[in-house]
């Protein structure tokens, strides 16, 4: 198990600062976990709809960007540039 690198966070979700990025790395995910997390508030975003959260570090994450009202980079329904155009 490899654990999170701050650069791996700041790349895969925004807006988060410091303490939201040690936040997350205190979890224990690993890079599929905060893959796996993102994936999940992706798909909340893009269906409207709210699910029930994973449980262990993927729920962690999954609740943290949640309540800081961070977004995933990828998986984001506006395409990785913001842009629904490819």
């Amino acid at each position: 198990m490899s654990e999170l690198t701050r650069d791996q966070v700041v790349s895969a979700v925004h807006p988060v600062d410091d303490a939201i990025v040690a936040e997350i790395i205190a979890t224990g995910a690993t890079q599929a976990d905060l893959a796996t997390a993102c994936a999940f508030v992706a798909r909340e975003i893009r269906e409207h709809e709210a699910r029930d959260v994973p449980t262990g570090p993927v729920g962690e994450v999954v609740s943290i960007l949640e309540r800081v009202g961070a977004r995933p980079l990828r998986g984001s329904p506006l395409g990785e540039a913001g842009s629904t155009l490819e």
